[in-house]
């Protein structure tokens, strides 16, 4: 399974954590909305996503706005040749998206 989530008391961490294709979107689309309503905390790592595609940063984006406009945020990991990549190309953060911190990752 491409995304799986880890519920406890404190808040949710929800992972991407290989390939992600259109079939992981419907399921990531409503663990991010259900975590967004339920969750005290809502971390979104993608630190094990090989690669993320236009539809994994549109769910990043709509998930952002929404808790934006919840007073709410959610916590993000990303490799950090992601990061880099994302900072690089003129993006700035997604709104709503608190950056954790880059994890180590491979630049290769």
């Amino acid at each position: 399974m491409a995304v799986t989530v880890e519920r406890r008391e404190d808040g949710w961490t929800i992972r991407v954590e290989s390939d992600f294709t259109l079939s992981s979107a419907a399921e990531l689309k409503s663990l991010l909305l259900a975590g967004l309503l339920e969750a005290k905390q809502l971390e979104l790592d993608l630190s094990g996503a090989p690669e993320i595609d236009i539809p994994l940063w549109q769910l990043v984006w709509a998930a952002g706005r929404q808790a934006a406009s919840q007073g709410h945020e959610i916590i993000g990991r990303m490799p950090e040749v992601l990061a880099r990549a994302w900072r690089e190309a003129g993006f700035e953060p997604p709104p709503g998206i608190r950056d954790a911190g880059a994890s180590g990752g491979s630049d290769g």
